[in-house]
């Protein structure tokens, strides 16, 4: 007798918007894979990358916890961050996938063990099973190393780029690439969240051979030192310029935000994102637009239950 498999949706990422978008659809009847960058070298996850050699736990972290199954009381202990003595900004869980992977002799492992422990509903894959470094390359022709001090020259960036170059994606990220039936970007960081995924030679490749339908969520808002005045298209562009034509549709949100929030965000450089159709359009990229934004404690987010929805529907 034949059983019908559930649909098949692997999601690209790093940092919150991904752990955001996860704990929406993880309530819907799909297979979900979580592709996670590898870049990060900042904060606990920067010194354990450093101290231990392994590949940066934190935004990995996030993922399992946003996909666990667990009792409240354990998710708030992975997510603990100690604030004196040695451990002072480690997070518990940081901690736990850098032992894991000290016993294992393998992140990979780490994450797959882990994730039996806290019941994870779907797989959670590291870009790369050792650490990247991430560089930036800006319209003047200076590069900038590092993840973390990326944003912070404030200019604009022409293109991001890993080393080593040759860093080796594992089998099951790219099997899990060429299965899809949708692949989805975002919402993160574009330089720092979702293209050091992609700057993988052949998780890129991967991506451009895929059958699957390819979505983007735009982010709601700009990002100070990553994509200041950028509109919609403008997010797809530099997506389509690191790889080439890619994106066949576009998640972007078309609700207003309240002018006290603008404000707020104005002291950090960001706008909301203009949704310019016309251009969209005229790259052969489907627009679906949406009320998409909730705001907890004066921070704009994705909706994650709408943006679910709306995902599942696509397949």
């Amino acid at each position: 007798m034949m059983t019908s498999r559930k649909p098949k949706m692997v999601i690209v990422g790093g940092g919150t918007g991904l752990s955001v978008l996860l704990r929406g659809l993880k309530k819907y009847p799909v297979d979900l894979t979580a592709i996670v960058t590898v870049a990060d070298d900042g904060g606990s996850s920067g010194r354990l990358r450093n101290d231990m050699e392994i590949p940066p736990p934190g935004d990995v972290r996030n993922v399992l916890v946003a996909l666990s199954d667990v009792e409240p009381l354990v998710e708030a202990l992975f997510q603990h961050r100690f604030t004196t003595g040695d451990l002072s900004g480690h997070a518990l869980g940081n901690l736990l996938l850098a032992g894991m992977t000290s016993i294992t002799g393998d992140f990979f492992h780490a994450i797959t063990e882990m994730s039996k422990v806290l019941n994870v509903r779907g797989r959670v894959l590291p870009a790369a099973n050792q650490s990247v470094v991430l560089h930036a390359e800006y319209a003047d022709g200076t590069v900038v190393t590092g993840e973390s001090k990326i944003p912070y020259r404030g200019e604009k960036i022409n293109r991001v780029f890993l080393t080593p170059n040759d860093v080796e994606p594992l089998a099951e990220t790219l099997n899990e690439i060429r299965k899809a039936d949708l692949l989805v970007f975002g919402p993160g960081s574009l330089y720092t969240s979702i293209l050091p995924n992609l700057m993988v030679r052949k998780i890129g490749e991967a991506v451009l051979q895929a059958k699957a339908r390819k979505v983007y969520v735009c982010n709601v808002m700009t990002q100070a030192g990553e994509t200041m005045g950028y509109k919609a298209s403008d997010h797809v562009q530099a997506l389509h310029d690191h790889l080439g034509p890619f994106i066949d549709t576009i998640i972007v949100n078309n609700g207003s935000i309240p002018e006290r929030l603008l404000k707020r965000y104005e002291k950090e450089l960001s706008t909301q994102v203009v949704c310019d159709e016309k251009r969209l359009s005229d790259m052969n990229i489907t627009v679906i637009q949406d009320m998409l934004v909730k705001y907890e404690d004066d921070v704009v987010r994705h909706d994650t239950v709408k943006l679910a929805s709306i995902l599942y529907s696509l397949l």
